[in-house]
């Protein structure tokens, strides 16, 4: 009597193990395209953005400083003004927002 339902239960073992993982399956797909994939979307914008920057540009900073960019350097900084005469070195990923945009100058 004690042996008929241990045969039972592991008969249908294959079948049942492949359900319990469809559920965390269906969470991390859910996980995915609702926090993973937007947030990559976002830093591959900002990415664009701080790449873009020219002298000119008006930025805003993580910090919240306003100001104009006066030279764009190699190693990843900038130089903005913030203030008349006024210039502080900025790392180039703390840029936050891009208020105005500078027209490219015209080829001639």
């Amino acid at each position: 009597m004690f042996v008929t339902p241990a045969y039972a239960q592991a008969a249908g073992g294959a079948a049942s193990a492949f359900t319990s993982f469809v559920p965390l399956i269906l969470i991390f797909a859910i996980m995915y395209f609702l926090l993973i994939r937007p947030q990559q979307k976002k830093l591959k914008e900002h990415r664009t953005m701080v790449e873009a920057l020219r002298r000119g540009d008006q930025i805003v900073t993580a910090g919240g400083l306003i100001g104009k960019v006066s030279k764009v350097k190699e190693d990843g900084e900038l130089e903005v003004e913030i203030a008349d005469g006024v210039r502080v070195r900025v790392v180039r990923h703390t840029v936050a927002q891009v208020l105005n945009k500078t027209e490219p100058a015209a080829n001639a």
